[in-house]
């Protein structure tokens, strides 16, 4: 069937009006940026987005340093972590590292894996959003579906659900993973392994795995990455921001020299950063200052700051690293009680702690052994042949004390036959962590425990063991392994602090 000549016409408009629109599409993304400034500019001009180029807190990173390394193929090493407060930009950001890779770097894969199907979604809907501009939309091959998007020089971007099955058989060349903290550890170790080198046109891309959360749990996924990137050897390189770092225009209605809630974080740095004319970022003042009066200064933090992990619902929130970790110990101890506290396991690790009780009463736990898949004889040798004096007694679990079902003797008994004083003062757990309490946090003065740095396990353990997030009625900790070493110490601390009765019988 043939058209008619205002179909033709039609059809011609509609192929002008096509053309113009890759015609304008190849003058925005081309050239490639080769350059820091030449990539801000592109942002600004082809995204209408201006990217804070300039931390306002000393440690801190520029969000666009982010944009930069992600960007630029020779940056090292190419898997990153971007550690950045609630409403900080991460997912923006990332939308803006996606569409730069994918409109410069001709066939690139990329993965989008969220916390969840809906947080994978935001990115997608950012990058949906920059398409639809004039100078972008002629890019596109298709049509942009609800978890995919092509664009006509064979780059495409995908979302992944939160699942060993979507996840497993994936082989592209970037995966941007967003809020780990909330990943399942399964799904996390089978994201590792789904990345591989291509060559994108011009550009030699290297497989790489992109991190991107706020820290909301101590010694939790994110904390762990984060320290994959310390040291000269790291294995990913680490971009930290803070809404203070974010903070938008600080205009004439806020004041340094007056009351200001952000004082004590800000110092004053956005009113100069603007008086120099850098860039601001996208969170305004006043919502800043709305924000910080709605929570606890725990949240505020861990979450806004970006200063330490949120520890609300750890068992021990008395216990400070910087107060109560030690380098060095007292040079004279003459006249200390040595004493150890020990949790036993098999398959779970067996803790045992030294400790030393000086004149003032100051308890110093100086060493521990955290072994697992040894025998009981095994620990006692290691406890009879410590460096350390001899112990005066160790505090075990009440529990020892129950027959063995093989041998017919109890841990307790074995270890006494081996020569060792052991306690075992029955108390609840409750009783006994509040013992723990006490000579972290006394009522009054200093602290009355002090744990040595090499003591690396109860350290971990004394900031991570937590109760359950989800059941808040519940007064039973978490047994996820932060128990062993923080019992270790309970039985201690108890039969340390808390005498024992002695009970009279009479018999007729």
């Amino acid at each position: 069937m043939g058209q008619s000549p205002g179909g033709d016409a039609d059809a011609a408009r509609a192929d002008g009006v096509e053309k113009g629109v890759h015609a304008r599409a190849q003058e925005v993304v081309r050239p490639r940026p080769r350059t820091h400034d030449e990539l801000h500019a592109w942002v600004r001009e082809a995204l209408g987005v201006e990217v804070a180029r300039e931390a306002l807190i000393d440690g801190h990173a520029p969000p666009f340093d982010y944009l930069c390394h992600a960007f630029f193929e020779d940056e090292t090493p190419r898997d990153m972590v971007v550690w950045a407060n609630r409403g900080g930009g991460k997912t923006f950001l990332a939308a803006i590292a996606s569409l730069a890779d994918m409109v410069f770097k001709d066939g690139i894969e990329i993965r989008v894996l969220g916390g969840s199907l809906e947080q994978a979604k935001r990115m997608h809907t950012h990058l949906r959003t920059f398409l639809a501009r004039p100078g972008l939309r002629g890019l596109v091959d298709g049509r942009i579906t609800e978890r995919r998007v092509r664009l006509v020089n064979g780059s495409s971007l995908e979302l992944l659900a939160q699942s060993q099955t979507s996840v497993r058989g994936t082989r592209v060349q970037k995966l941007r993973c967003d809020e780990v903290e909330l990943f399942d550890p399964g799904v996390w170790e089978a994201a590792q392994l789904v990345t591989r080198s291509k060559m994108c046109g011009e550009v030699a891309v290297r497989g790489s795995v992109e991190c991107l959360s706020t820290m909301h749990v101590p010694y939790g996924l994110m904390h762990r990455l984060v320290q994959e990137c310390e040291g000269e050897d790291a294995t990913r390189r680490l971009f930290r921001w803070g809404l203070v770092d974010v903070l938008g225009r600080c205009g004439d209605g806020y004041a340094c020299d007056s009351p200001c809630g952000l004082l004590d974080e800000c110092a004053g740095r956005a009113k100069s950063r603007d008086a120099r004319g850098v860039a601001p970022g996208h969170v305004d003042v006043g919502d800043a200052l709305t924000q910080k009066r709605r929570v606890g200064e725990g949240t505020w933090k861990a979450e806004m700051l970006c200063l330490a992990p949120r520890r609300s619902d750890c068992v021990l929130p008395e216990f400070d690293a910087g107060a109560h970790v030690v380098g060095g110990l007292p040079e004279s101890r003459e006249g200390w009680l040595w004493v150890g506290g020990m949790d036993f396991g098999i398959r779970a690790p067996t803790v045992v702690l030294w400790a030393g009780l000086d004149p003032s009463g100051v308890l110093w736990v100086v060493d521990e052994r955290v072994e697992a898949g040894m025998v009981l004889a095994q620990h006692v040798e290691a406890i009879k042949s410590a460096a350390w004096p001899a112990l005066a007694w160790i505090g075990v679990d009440p529990a020892g004390s129950q027959r063995s079902g093989q041998t017919g003797v109890s841990d307790i008994h074995a270890m006494r036959a081996a020569g060792l004083v052991v306690k075992h003062r029955r108390l609840g757990v409750g009783e006994g962590l509040e013992l723990v309490r006490s000579r972290l946090r006394p009522a009054g003065g200093a602290p009355r425990l002090y744990v040595h740095r090499r003591c690396a396990r109860l350290i971990e353990s004394l900031e991570t063991y937590r109760y359950h997030a989800d059941r808040p009625e519940s007064l039973e900790p978490v047994k996820d392994g932060s128990d062993h070493a923080v019992d270790a110490l309970r039985y201690m601390v108890q039969n340390l602090d808390r005498a024992y009765e002695t009970k009279y019988s009479r018999y007729a």
